[in-house]
């Protein structure tokens, strides 16, 4: 009986151990050391962007101040924040301005420069001799004689004188050089001049009521027209008299230019 009894409890431990022997072999025992999971690569630095130059400013070139043919450069004038340097004055007279009637030798010296003026003879009618306040007296292109009423205190406008080769222009965009017809043109209509034998040889007398007429600003303007030097001596014998029209086939044919212009108070 014993012996019976120690036979089932054998087979019954043997039972029990082939279950846990078949799992010991389905699982083995871990390792010392668990193993950790592959770490993914580094990523790489990124490149750093250049940086972008700032952009350099273009420097303005460096431009000489032309002299002034009475001596001196015109002295640099700072040009107001925001606004392009002021232009020179043109080279127009208008009734007004350094122009005008209440006008001075110390105004034009202001407006034009005191090295560009001074005062002094100047050719008047019949080979006489008058003071005047000159503009560029050695520069015959901007030469520009301007009479005075009171010659002492130099003002009060009397005359204004472009003549010789000044490339001045007058109102109305007179100028030297130009011819009859375009005189005409800018008057609206013929006007009288006086026969080119006279002592006023060439001078316009009266504008009959053109454009030239009337001048804003209150002053008169006139000119003194001279024959072609091509034109023949018959033309010019023929283009005689008192008082002309500008139309006259006479005054066409020794085709006058303006030799002077004269704008007057």
């Amino acid at each position: 009986m014993t012996v019976y009894c120690i036979r089932v409890v054998l087979a019954a431990c043997l039972a029990a151990a082939v279950p846990l022997a078949l799992q010991a072999q389905q699982f083995p025992p871990p390792l010392d050391q668990p193993s950790q999971p592959a770490q993914p690569p580094a990523p790489k630095p990124a490149k750093k962007k250049k940086q972008a130059r700032p952009p350099q400013t273009e420097q303005a070139p460096v431009v000489n101040l032309p002299v002034d043919p009475d001596g001196q450069p015109p002295p640099a004038e700072a040009a107001p924040a925001g606004h392009a340097r002021s232009a020179a004055p043109a080279h127009t007279v208008a009734c007004a301005g350094a122009f005008a009637k209440n006008s001075s030798h110390l105004k034009l010296a202001q407006a034009y420069g005191p090295l560009n003026l001074t005062f002094a003879e100047v050719d008047g009618p019949q080979n006489s001799k008058l003071m005047a306040s000159v503009l560029y007296p050695k520069d015959p292109k901007r030469h520009l004689e301007v009479l005075w009423n009171n010659e002492a205190a130099r003002s009060d406008t009397s005359l204004v004188v472009i003549n010789g080769q000044s490339t001045w222009t007058g109102p109305k965009g007179l100028r030297l050089g130009l011819p009859i017809a375009a005189l005409e043109k800018l008057n609206g209509k013929p006007f009288q001049l006086a026969g080119f034998d006279q002592d006023n040889a060439g001078a316009a007398l009266d504008w009959q009521g053109g454009a030239l007429e009337k001048v804003p600003g209150g002053c008169k303007v006139s000119v003194r027209m001279t024959p072609d030097p091509k034109a023949t001596e018959d033309a010019r014998t023929a283009a005689a008299g008192k008082v002309l029209m500008s139309s006259d086939a006479v005054v066409r044919a020794v085709q006058p230019k303006i030799a002077e212009i004269l704008i007057g108070y």
